[in-house]
């Protein structure tokens, strides 16, 4: 009987003892994973974004007072359309006038003086060729004098000048072609101080400018056409085209983005400086870049990566990012084409993990 309990007891213990050993085969077989991979391919990436964008007047200026005085005639107002050279409004100042006169009355004498200053050198220097007539000291004395009678000429000639040019400044005169947008005086008003508002603001907006703050990741790449699409508010169902004219050259620290400058026609002055605008702006890599899945790239606090799958063991690869589009992103990094990518990966699959890949189609 023992010798029979025992044989019992020995077949159960082996027994146990595959069981335990199927179970932990069972166990490493589960350890290799199977993950789905496909093939990394050189693409052309595209992005269509919105931003916002203003649009400014081609040329704005505050016109302001040269002189001081009183307004005496005004012959514009808000809205008025004005062309360059045309006159705005007159300013009253009879000191001026009055000025001028003078300036003009002291040219008269001193033409008088260099005139009777001349004509006695002349004599005298007539004079002086028959020996013994004339001094030579007198004959360089009157010399000196119509010298100094010339200077004293053309410096009253300049001053004459300069106070005529300053009465010119009664008249404000539109220095372009443009909208007047604002008036900030009254006939009556007294003008000329240097603290004050202006006088005018005009403005052409025959052709807008359409600023634009460009996001970084986008300033190296093609834009489609070097144009943009854009609506207003004013606007909202009406899709108007504007053409890249300049860009900024600089990134700005703050908002990281270049200014881009549209321009856009605007003839029939329908739309308005000032206006905000949404603007659709279509960008092209210059060159084919590796497009991947979204659920490709593993994005933790730290960095980002892909999982690469090379003789069944796995790999982490750091990659920058490029143009996000929706389904789809622009990567960057130690990756070539036909590379094996792990389609959906997570933190959990670490680096150097046996895998058996299936290439999803």
């Amino acid at each position: 009987m023992r010798i029979t309990i025992a044989i019992y007891l020995f077949l159960a213990i082996t027994s146990c003892n595959q069981q335990e050993e199927k179970k932990a085969v069972k166990k490493e077989e589960v350890k290799t994973d199977s993950v789905k991979v496909f093939a990394l391919k050189l693409d052309s990436a595209q992005k269509t974004i919105s931003l916002p964008g203003e649009l400014l007047p081609n040329e704005n200026v505050q016109i302001r007072a040269k002189v001081q005085g009183y307004i005496r005639k005004l012959n514009v107002d808000i809205g008025s359309k004005v062309s360059k050279g045309q006159i705005l409004a007159l300013i009253d100042a009879p000191e001026i006038n009055t000025r001028v006169l003078e300036f003009n009355e002291k040219v008269k004498a001193a033409r008088s003086r260099l005139q009777y200053s001349k004509d006695y050198y002349e004599r005298i220097s007539s004079a002086s060729k028959t020996d013994g007539v004339i001094a030579p000291s007198e004959l360089q004395r009157t010399k000196n004098q119509m010298l100094a009678d010339s200077s004293e000429y053309n410096a009253s000639l300049f001053a004459a000048s300069s106070y005529r040019l300053v009465g010119s400044y009664l008249a404000i005169v539109a220095p372009y072609g443009g909208v007047i947008t604002k008036r900030n005086i009254e006939v009556g008003s007294f003008v000329g101080n240097a603290n004050e508002k202006p006088l005018f603001e005009l403005e052409d907006n025959a052709t807008l400018r359409l600023s634009v703050p460009v996001p970084e990741i986008y300033t190296g790449a093609i834009l489609l056409d070097n144009s943009c699409d854009l609506t207003t508010r004013s606007f909202p169902d009406k899709k108007f085209k504007a053409k890249l004219i300049r860009k900024a050259g600089s990134i700005d620290e703050e908002t990281r983005s270049e200014v881009w400058e549209f321009e856009i026609p605007n003839t029939n002055r329908e739309l308005k400086a000032g206006s905000y605008a949404d603007v659709k702006l279509h960008f092209l890599r210059s060159t084919q870049s590796f497009v991947v899945p979204v659920s490709a790239v593993v994005t933790t606090l730290e960095k980002k990566f892909v999982i690469r799958v090379a003789n069944n063991i796995t790999q982490w690869v750091d990659v920058r990012t490029g143009f996000n589009m929706g389904d789809k992103v622009e990567i960057f990094g130690d990756i070539n084409a036909e590379d094996n990518l792990v389609l959906k990966p997570t933190e959990e699959l670490k680096s150097g993990t046996t895998v058996i890949s299936k290439l999803s189609k």
